[in-house]
């Protein structure tokens, strides 16, 4: 299928931000976590504005399939640094 003229546009600035900022973002607090460390307020606030963007693109992932498997990937990261992070909060509050 393909992309619809008026996402074109929207799709690549998109991209632009996930390889420039998101990406390189995530695989930071995807070590940090993996190291045993605790999310900051900075790294929360990230992932929910993350999160609050995703749920924002979805009318646009629908009219553009391609794009899911990416989504999924993103989905399946961003999941793991948080559920990381709160297991590793946990672990800090014990101790």
């Amino acid at each position: 299928m393909a992309t619809p003229n008026k996402d074109i546009g929207t799709i690549q600035v998109l991209l632009d931000r996930l390889n420039n900022i998101r990406l390189p973002r995530a695989l930071e607090l995807q070590s940090k976590v993996r190291r045993g460390e605790c999310l900051d307020s900075s790294d929360k606030e990230f992932l929910q504005r993350v999160m609050d963007e995703s749920k924002e693109i979805k009318p646009l992932i629908a009219r553009n399939p391609k794009f899911e498997p990416l989504v999924d990937k993103l989905t399946v990261l961003y999941a793991e640094i948080t559920s990381k992070g709160l297991e590793n909060e946990k672990k800090a509050a014990k101790h």
